[in-house]
C-alpha cells in the first residue's frame, strides 16, 4: 500500500489519507507551526493529523469566549470530535422524587389553586358564621376568633416551607434544563465551525484541482500549437 512521511510526525501514513498543506486554513496553519515551525504549505501531513488540529483549534476558540473550560464545555467538544451526540446527555432521566418531594409538590399546587382559596374562605365564613349566629354564647371561640387566628398561623407556618421545598425542585430542573440547551448550542455552534472549515478545505482543493487542470490544458494547447 502506498504511503507517505508526514512533515509533523515524520511517521508514515496511507498515501489516502494525505493533505496538502496548501489546504489548511490559516488560523489552523498558524497553530501546526507552533509545533513545527519548519512545517509550509508545500509540505503535507495526514487527516487524522489535521483533525487534531481542528480540535486544539475548537478548544482554543472555546477558551477566548468563555475561559477556562467546564466540564459541560469538555463534554461538548469531546462530543464533537467524536461525531457523537448529545441525545444520552439531554435525555437522561432524572432521580424519581421522594414521598416527602411528591408530597410538597402536590400540597404546593393545591396551595396555588382557586379550589384551595374557595375552600379556605368557606371554612373561614363557616367559622365566624358557626361562632357568631348559631353557637352565639358560649361559643368555642368568640370574636375576636383567637382560635382560628392560631389555626391561620399554623397553616401558614406549615405551608410556606413546603411550598419552598417545590421550589427549589423546580429551580434544580430549570438549571439542569438550561445546562442542556446551552450543551446542544453550543454543539450547533462548534459543528457550523466545522462545516466552515471544511468547506473551506474543500474549495481549497477545488481551487488546486481547477488550478490543475487549466495548467493542463495550457500545456495540451502549447504542445498542438509550439509556435505559440
Amino acid at each position: 500500500m502506498d504511503s507517505f512521511i508526514s512533515a509533523c510526525s515524520g511517521l508514515a501514513f496511507p498515501l489516502s489519507e494525505r493533505i496538502s498543506g496548501e489546504l489548511v486554513r490559516q488560523p489552523i496553519l498558524v497553530l501546526i507551526q507552533q509545533d513545527f515551525p519548519g512545517f509550509t504549505r508545500e509540505d503535507a501531513l495526514a487527516a487524522s493529523e489535521l483533525n487534531e488540529y481542528r480540535r486544539r483549534y475548537l478548544e482554543n476558540f472555546l477558551v477566548r469566549e468563555v475561559g477556562e473550560l467546564t466540564e459541560l464545555e469538555e463534554t461538548v467538544l469531546s462530543n464533537v470530535h467524536e461525531r457523537r451526540t448529545l441525545t444520552d446527555k439531554v435525555d437522561e432521566q432524572e432521580p424519581p422524587p421522594t414521598m416527602g418531594q411528591r408530597w410538597a409538590d402536590r400540597i404546593a399546587r393545591f396551595g396555588g389553586s382557586w379550589a384551595f382559596i374557595l375552600l379556605f374562605f368557606g371554612v373561614i365564613m363557616g367559622w365566624i358564621g358557626l361562632n357568631v349566629v348559631l353557637l352565639q354564647a358560649p361559643s368555642f371561640d368568640p370574636y375576636p376568633f383567637i382560635l382560628l387566628n392560631l389555626l391561620l398561623s399554623c397553616l401558614a407556618a406549615l405551608q410556606a416551607p413546603v411550598i419552598m421545598m417545590s421550589q427549589n425542585r423546580q429551580e434544580e430542573k430549570d438549571r439542569d434544563r438550561v445546562k442542556k440547551d446551552y450543551m446542544i448550542n453550543l454543539k450547533a455552534e462548534l459543528e457550523l465551525r466545522v462545516m466552515h472549515e471544511k468547506l473551506d478545505h474543500l474549495t481549497r482543493q477545488q481551487a488546486l484541482a481547477t488550478q490543475h487542470l487549466a495548467g493542463l490544458v495550457q500545456d495540451a494547447l502549447h504542445g498542438r500549437n509550439p509556435a505559440g
